[in-house]
């Protein structure tokens, strides 16, 4: 038996709550630790499972890994043993944990060689690998697929600079090129390269050690290779994505909640695309207040069209925070279409929204309107699975907000992104159980 969330919904929550580290930033700063033999010290790293396998999987490889406190952690990349990536450890280790993928630019820029297990095609569909092997491979690395034991062997001896065209502003396929190409010999150009915040902070990290990255924040990074980095200290943001769902938690409770430290301007569009839905929210030094709000209706477009809240590439909308603005949105006052262009199976859980008594027209997978119910009928409790880290923390503040009692199932989908997230709603009063 799983476990799984009860929880005693329609109260109203209060009190202070702290971001946790950037699980997608983590993912690549953990990776770039490989490029040094030198110390690097990394803080405010979140506790979940995802970025944990990965610290992990790092000691595997012969990473000196030390903990110096709860949030920090000192890496020393000495000795690494380059046995370990043939190994079957490594193919279930690395098979199983999407970041994985993140160590391979760094391995090929240092020691020129890395293996890797054919990915699980389902987990992440396959494009999205297709961009990294095929930035590292204009860099001048060859692959050789082993049908026998399942690996991809690449040879990376002798990686140039070079121009790249991204087909895709992938975030971890840019990170992979970013972290390749720094110690190639020459210049590389990466076009249509993702700016997300976490890419910045790479890039500085990376710029700190000794790289040459210039365009920082554009989607045109110029990388002029060197010959050794070093060590460095790296403190992340906190995730973007906690911040987003918390704003979204206090509308829907009705509850008035701060949110510290949150590095405002970093957060882009997030906080505005809350005010469009009439979420009131006020920066005080770098903590987002949200006053207790009974009502909140959302704004139509100039010319009176119904709102529509869509997700694109950075500086746009984050798709990961689609599902919380979709279950914000079915208590406040209006209409609005939810647009999930970049995933096509992002919406499918609003069927357990419907259960829930929401409004939702589901008008095709990437798309689905919401009524509004401006609080005159109150979501009612019902039993539900979490089919991923979004949605579940989407349907957790449903239940929040909910009447009666609910139940989610499959909690590890949750686990995976949000760190100790019962302790810290009860905190601010939520009645949560874990059975």
């Amino acid at each position: 038996m799983k476990n799984a969330f009860v929880i005693q919904g329609g109260k109203p929550l209060k009190g202070e709550i702290v971001p946790q580290g950037a699980k997608n930033e983590a993912l690549q700063i953990l990776s770039a630790v490989l490029l040094t033999s030198e110390p690097v010290t990394i803080s405010n790293i979140p506790d979940i499972k995802d970025v944990n396998k990965l610290i992990e999987l790092l000691g595997d490889m012969g990473v000196i890994v030390e903990r110096v406190s709860e949030d920090t952690y000192r890496f020393q990349a000495k000795d690494i043993n380059t046995n370990f990536f043939q190994s079957e450890e490594f193919k279930s280790k690395g098979g199983s944990l999407r970041g994985s993928i993140m160590i391979v630019g760094p391995l090929l820029a240092r020691f020129g060689k890395a293996s890797i297990p054919k990915p699980g095609g389902d987990k992440i569909g396959r494009r999205r690998l297709d961009t990294h092997f095929l930035g590292f491979e204009k860099l001048g690395a060859r692959f050789n697929y082993n049908p026998e034991d399942g690996f991809y062997n690449v040879d990376a001896s002798d990686l140039r600079g070079t121009y790249i065209l991204l087909d895709e502003a992938s975030v971890t396929g840019t990170a992979n090129v970013v972290m390749a190409a720094v110690l190639a010999k020459g210049t590389t150009t990466i076009y249509n390269a993702a700016c997300e915040p976490y890419l910045q902070q790479l890039c500085k990290m990376l710029n700190r050690m000794g790289a040459k990255i210039s365009g920082i924040g554009s989607n045109l990074l110029t990388i002029e290779g060197v010959t050794e980095l070093k060590g460095t200290e790296h403190r992340m943001l906190p995730d973007m994505i906690e911040i987003g769902s918390f704003i979204g938690l206090a509308a829907m409770t009705g509850s008035e909640i701060t949110i510290k430290n949150v590095q405002y301007k970093e957060l882009g569009m997030i906080p505005d695309v809350f005010r469009r839905l009439g979420i009131k929210l006020e920066l005080r030094g770098d903590d987002i207040y949200i006053p207790a709000q009974s009502h909140y209706e959302i704004e139509t477009f100039i010319d009176g069209s119904i709102m529509t809240i869509a997700d694109a590439p950075w500086p746009g909308f984050t798709p990961d925070l689609l599902s919380i603005v979709l279950v914000v949105a079915i208590q406040a006052k209006g209409s609005v279409l939810i647009h999930q262009k970049m995933f096509e199976s992002r919406l499918f859980f609003v069927d357990k929204l419907l259960d829930m008594g929401a409004q939702i027209i589901l008008c095709d997978p990437h798309r689905a309107t919401v009524i509004g119910l401006d609080n005159q009928v109150k979501l009612r409790g019902i039993s539900m699975t979490s089919p991923d880290i979004r949605a579940g923390v989407s349907l957790l503040i449903a239940a929040l907000s909910a009447q009666g009692q609910s139940t989610i199932y499959n909690i590890e989908q949750i686990e995976r992104g949000y760190q100790h997230i019962d302790k810290r709603l009860k905190a601010l009063g939520a009645d949560i159980t874990r059975i």
